[in-house]
């Protein structure tokens, strides 16, 4: 069986296993034990990719496995993994790990949401293995109806109304993108849906630009790239911790490694042709992020505009198609994941003793949150980009990219982008400076507690993550190289 398989199996097996616990502690057991497994495979599945390259093995995918899924439309159940396949997995299983660790004290029915969590785990995991464009959506589609199910039964305030946008908003997503996949397998004539393969051949040029629009918008939306973002802060907001977590960390990175792996490495022509239009949505998208969470007062819209700044960033350099631009767009897709996971993890717990995300009627939270002040500020400090942290690498990376482009437009987008920089500073100094040092607004805040050790776990976890990431980024800057170089050789011919 191939080694991939186990990182969709292991969550089914969760789900199982949830199903018979007869406790809370049965359940966190099962949640501590099944994602450190999860952890443990990704940093095998990463050192033993390594080792193969190093070892000269430069077949495009490693661990390729094709077992027939269904014959009479020729669907199979493809996998295999890049370096950025790769380093998605080792993402998704740190941000569950830290997930899992956050919901540790929810009673809630319990049981019920770890099972939905472990369902829309195991989606995200195979939609990263897959390389066949059947499985690749079906994945997809298993982590919608999960999301609207614990945003709308756990999650806070209007949470009907955002679980239902959600749910609408990506269902739509899924729609554009189901359309271009078939556009995609009957254009170009071929009898299999196999990424790999179908990159070889080429869309009729009368599809090609109508399909890449609909494949683009569709994981756009999932993305959250402006004028395609409005179902994130209304999503966020009602969420419950754990799933604003998944949703930042790992979905919405979803629709940004499709756009790569699907839109653009298949229609690349098209891509080439139109990428004009979305340089100027995504860079837009940026700037728009930032001063929209400079006017948020509530955490949690504050963490999800910026969201949506920081991965308009990821689309932009998607479409410079340059090999650095490139090699950025990933490395911001891991180091947002990471810093967005932890901001939401925080404000959850801000949030779950002070009751109030409200800027304005908190203050002096340092005083007697000591910890979880701390980690508020590393988390902001991450995410303007400070030296030493992964936000810094990985902005770095993206702009150098972009000001490496000799066109107009992209030299004028990229400088309007830059701005952000300094929004960014004000938006989380103010947040930082307001809730942990500024004048107490409530009494009773004084007497609050700090972390318990399950969440100081889940902290240390992705502030050295990004830690990790922000002092040696190098070989992970050097496998999303080696990866999109595939795509920078194809983009070549149409210069």
């Amino acid at each position: 069986m191939s080694l991939l398989y186990f990182f969709v199996l292991i969550p089914i097996v969760m789900m199982v296993m949830f199903a018979g616990a007869k406790n809370s502690r049965q359940t966190n057991i099962i949640a501590f034990s099944g994602s450190v497994s999860l952890i443990g495979m990704s940093f095998y599945l990463l050192f033993d990719y390594l080792k193969q390259r190093a070892q000269g093995l430069t077949d495009e995918m490693l661990y390729v496995n094709d077992v027939v899924w269904y014959k009479n439309f020729n669907i199979h159940f493809n996998t295999g993994v890049d370096g950025i396949s790769v380093l998605m997995i080792l993402l998704s299983s740190i941000i569950v790990f830290a997930a899992y660790l956050v919901a540790w004290k929810n009673d809630l029915m319990k049981k019920e949401f770890f099972i939905l969590f472990a369902f829309l785990s195991a989606g995200a995991y195979g939609f990263f293995i897959s390389l066949d464009l059947f499985t690749m959506f079906f994945f997809l589609e298993m982590s919608v109806v999960p999301k609207f199910l614990l945003i709308a039964v756990w999650g806070s305030g209007r949470k009907s109304y955002s679980a239902m946008k959600l749910a609408l908003m990506l269902m739509a997503g899924s729609v554009f993108v189901l359309f271009g996949i078939l556009g995609i397998y009957y254009g170009t004539g071929a009898v299999t849906l196999d990424i790999m393969k179908l990159a070889q051949l080429s869309v009729v040029p009368e599809w090609q630009n109508i399909l890449f629009l609909s494949t683009f918008i569709g994981f756009g939306i999932i993305g959250a790239m402006f004028p395609f973002h409005n179902w994130v802060p209304d999503g966020h907001s009602s969420a419950p911790t754990p799933v604003s977590m998944f949703l930042s960390g790992i979905s919405m990175k979803l629709g940004a490694y499709g756009a790569y792996r699907v839109a653009i490495f298949l229609l690349p022509a098209a891509a080439k042709e139109l990428s004009w239009i979305f340089l100027i949505l995504a860079a837009f998208s940026v700037v728009y992020g930032a001063f929209a969470a400079l006017a948020q007062k509530d955490l949690k819209y504050i963490n999800a505009y910026a969201s949506i700044s920081h991965c308009g960033l990821i689309f932009f350099a998607f479409l410079l198609f340059n090999a650095t631009a490139l090699t950025g767009a990933f490395m911001q897709i891991v180091s947002h994941g990471l810093i967005t996971a932890l901001f939401f993890a925080v404000i959850g717990m801000i949030y779950s003793r002070t009751h109030t995300r409200l800027i304005t009627e908190m203050g002096g939270l340092m005083k007697v949150m000591p910890f979880i002040g701390v980690a508020f500020m590393l988390g902001g400090l991450a995410s303007l980009g400070l030296p030493g942290f992964s936000g810094f690498i990985a902005e770095m990376t993206v702009f150098v990219g972009a000001f490496a482009e000799a066109g107009t437009l992209q030299r004028v987008l990229t400088v309007f982008a830059t701005t952000t920089i300094v929004i960014t500073a004000v938006y989380i100094l103010r947040a930082v400076g307001k809730v942990m040092f500024g004048p107490v607004q409530d009494a009773h805040h004084l007497s609050l507690t700090d972390a318990t050790w399950w969440e100081k776990t889940a902290v240390v976890t992705l502030v050295l993550s990004s830690v990790v990431m922000g002092v040696l980024p190098f070989w992970m800057n050097d496998m999303f190289y080696q990866s999109v170089l595939p795509l920078v050789t194809k983009m070549w011919a149409f210069n």
